[in-house]
């Protein structure tokens, strides 16, 4: 009776070769997904915000002629500086809030720096008996 053979160090070696390469495929994957899903999120943000931005400068326009228009005879000068004043303050305001909402965005991949701490820290435990 010859006793089990018992893998050398070489397929040691290239079990955790291939396990590390498999790890490391897994995640870059896992990125791959992030970003793509992060695009698309991004894109069709983009797409609604011109979309909106678009029919609200006509409405804003069409209401500014009709303000003017109405008080034309009375106080047209009023009338074209509190439309002015208006589209100012609007655009101040849209302005601050575009910049207060991109200063507190997620991080980009933090998914993926998660799952590669808990990677390393099971590989720091050792293997599960």
């Amino acid at each position: 009776m010859t006793a089990p053979e018992t893998p050398g160090l070489a397929q040691r070696l290239g079990r955790i070769v291939d396990t590390s390469l498999g790890l490391v495929q897994t995640r870059l994957a896992l990125l791959a997904v992030e970003v793509e899903e992060e695009g698309l999120r991004i894109g069709a943000a983009l797409f609604n915000i011109i979309l909106a931005a678009l029919c609200a400068a006509f409405g804003l326009l069409a209401l500014a002629i009709f303000i003017t228009v109405a008080l034309w005879d009375s106080h047209r000068l009023l009338a074209i500086g509190a439309v002015t004043v208006f589209f100012l303050g609007l655009a101040a305001w849209t302005a601050s809030n575009a910049q207060r909402r991109l200063k507190h965005g997620k991080r980009l991949f933090t998914d993926s720096v998660a799952e590669i701490g808990r990677d390393r820290a099971a590989l720091q435990d050792g293997p599960a008996p």
